[in-house]
């Protein structure tokens, strides 16, 4: 049901259009049959072409401006408001009489407010002037500009007689404006309308008229010729007579590129098929992949090259192996072939960053590893496209800047790996390095508080993680995740500390004062209130499995050996209360830990410490582990437990100071 919906919705979002059948490249020879145009189309003019079109279009363009036609009439009232301030004792009419005068002789040509798009032109510079809806074209040295009308009014006054020049010069220079304004939407109007006459053909192919024959170079005509017929032909087939066989042709590819991830996983991966929520997040994440480069081809957002495509596999190996990242980026790479512009090219760039950016993040303990990264992603990215363009073009000459544009806004995306990663282990239970490397710190709340009111145990659980790490980075897993999951594992010990030997620091020892049932409860309940603790602190899923799985299904030895030399002694009923809950170990990193926790409380007490007596102690707890069927859920070979047998007895000598006992 999963693998179905997937697919259907990623069908869904895929645009329905054909594919041009044939592969071509500029400057190669046409390695296909000859090739006969199935139909009339026309030859698209290049980008440049069109560009060089428009700029020659627009090389006598003229601006359009408009005339205020009420500047005239309000700067007139303004004048004799202020002349009537000014002149409340004299008469001011002759000097009223020589501003109306002037301003009528300067409005009537106009002056005009210059603006940047006519900045520096030369006096000849001619634009269109509206006046009643009619375009008149009028060159820039017949209009007044602020400066020259003073200088106009400058020079009348000079041969006016009997007029006061401040109170003139004063009233103008507080109320002229400019009247002739660039009229923006007007100028945009018409220059729109111009270049929508350009044609973006330049010739045209009839049906059956041959366009190619095998070998013959796809130089920059040709190319242009192929590039319109593959246009013309994805429009046509993506007609609505074909977009069921299209549909059909898209589910076939896509459903293939799926089941490749799915049979990766039935053959190589059964643990990640069998568990659901691990499925649905790969799933997820291919889904959310082909969504986001579909949103970008239907709305022409961002280029294809800038999408993060690099974050599918960073985010599936911080959470599973190198393997499952590289299934999962090769198939969502093959299905993006199918919508990406130049598939070779995308396809071939994608997986060479995708198999980079796995190998960059193997370890992602450090956080800086996200970082560089992104670092040897765009250098993947950037020395792939020049291998391609080299190919292509034979020279440098070509190289587009753009491209590393994309390929680093590409790998700075990535980065946001960092907070998908903490959001997919909310969501589904899941932990990262980097999670686990946050919890592996003994400053957290809970393992302060377990090395303050245990520190019998807090030791014990550093020393059993250190020889857990050993032995899962000898057999392989993850070494991390033992290590943090010995941290935690016997936390359950917090609320009772001092029922526990290692937390002993005095003779007296409250086991004395109860029975071998009411001992072994406290013995064995320290499991659940781990777990209880462990959900209080909302540690991890996987983490909680180390304290549920520590002890596995078996007895708390002692004290039931104790009550069964008791006469009230019942194996009927009794057994229950001495019994771990369990479950048994069902991963290596669990059973390690179990192994690791039993040997290292045993060698405790020896009375004798030496490499015979910590070897003989080690095999005969390992094996009694075995018998009891303990590890039958574990992936854990015959081999893996001899290997983890000799790490641990050398690492309980190295623990206890003791030399390797030379042969007399």
């Amino acid at each position: 049901m999963l693998t179905l919906v997937s697919i259907t919705f990623i069908v869904f979002l895929f645009p329905k259009e054909g594919k041009f059948k044939y592969e071509f490249q500029k400057n190669k020879p046409w390695l296909h049959e000859d090739l006969i145009a199935p139909f009339d189309f026309a030859i698209n003019k290049s980008e440049s072409e069109i560009d060089i079109e428009k700029s020659e279009m627009l090389k006598n363009f003229k601006f359009y401006f408009k005339t205020e036609s009420d500047i005239c009439e309000l700067v007139k009232k303004e004048c004799h408001k202020e002349l009537k301030a000014l002149c409340k004792k004299s008469n001011c009419n002759k000097e009223e009489i020589f501003i109306v005068k002037t301003l009528n002789e300067i409005y009537k040509n106009g002056i005009l407010k210059y603006t940047s798009i006519i900045a520096n032109k030369p006096a000849d510079y001619s634009i269109f002037l509206l006046k009643n809806n009619v375009a008149s074209p009028i060159t820039l040295k017949e209009f007044y500009t602020i400066k020259t009308a003073f200088e106009k009014i400058n020079n009348d006054l000079s041969i006016a007689p009997n007029i006061n020049k401040q109170i003139v010069i004063s009233v103008l220079q507080n109320n002229l404006l400019q009247n002739i304004i660039y009229d923006e939407s007007t100028t945009n109007k018409v220059k729109d309308n111009l270049l929508s006459t350009i044609s973006p053909n330049k010739d045209m192919k009839q049906r059956g008229q041959r366009i190619l024959s095998r070998g013959d170079l796809v130089d920059e005509e040709r190319f242009k010729i192929l590039s319109s017929l593959k246009k013309e032909y994805m429009l046509q087939v993506g007609g609505v007579a074909n977009y069921y066989y299209v549909w059909a042709g898209q589910f076939l590819l896509t459903g293939i590129c799926v089941l490749m991830v799915l049979l990766f996983l039935y053959n190589f991966r059964p643990e990640i098929l069998s568990d659901n929520y691990k499925f649905t997040f790969i799933l997820l994440n291919i889904t959310l992949i082909v969504v986001m480069a579909s949103i970008s081809y239907k709305f022409s957002i961002l280029s294809i090259y800038m999408l993060p495509f690099c974050i599918l596999p960073v985010l599936v190996r911080a959470f599973f192996d190198t393997r499952t990242a590289l299934f999962a980026h090769l198939s969502t790479t093959l299905m993006l072939g199918l919508i990406s512009p130049n598939p070779f090219e995308f396809i071939f760039i994608q997986i060479i960053g995708g198999i980079f950016a796995i190998f960059s993040v193997v370890d992602l303990r450090n956080r800086t590893r996200l970082f560089i990264s992104v670092l040897v992603i765009f250098l993947a990215y950037g020395f792939t496209y020049l291998g391609i363009e080299l190919i292509r073009e034979g020279k440098f000459n070509n190289f587009n800047i753009i491209y590393l544009e994309s390929f680093a806004i590409s790998a700075g995306l990535t980065l946001l790996a960092y907070p998908l990663i903490y959001i997919f282990e909310k969501i589904f239970g899941f932990i990262s390095d980097v999670s686990l490397l946050e919890l592996a710190d003994i400053n957290t709340p809970l393992l302060r508080e377990l090395g303050l009111k245990a520190p019998g145990t807090f030791q014990h659980s550093i020393q059993v993680a250190n020889l857990a790490e050993e032995g899962v980075i000898k057999i392989g897993g993850s070494s991390m995740l033992v290590r943090v999951g010995a941290l935690y594992h016997d936390i359950g010990k917090i609320n009772t500390p001092n029922y526990f030997i290692e937390n002993q620091f005095s003779e007296v020892n409250p086991h004395s004062e109860l029975s071998a049932p009411e001992s072994a409860s406290i013995i064995v309940g320290h499991v659940k209130q781990g777990i209880k603790l462990a959900k209080q602190f909302n540690l991890p899923e996987p983490i909680v499995d180390f304290i549920r799985t520590h002890h596995g299904t078996t007895k708390a030895e002692y004290f039931f050996k104790q009550h069964m030399q008791n006469d009230e002694y019942d194996a009927l009923t009794d057994d229950e209360i001495f019994q771990y809950p369990g479950p048994i170990p069902f991963s290596k990193e669990t059973a390690v830990l179990m192994m690791a926790d039993s040997v290292e409380a045993a060698s405790r007490s020896l009375k004798t410490i030496d490499s015979d007596s910590i070897g003989k102690l080690v095999d005969k707890i390992i094996d009694h582990q075995i018998e009891q069927n303990q590890f039958v859920n574990s992936p854990i070979t015959f081999k893996d437990v001899n290997d983890l047998k000799k790490i641990f007895k050398r690492k309980l000598i190295n623990m206890n100071h003791l030399r390797i006992e030379y042969p007399k």
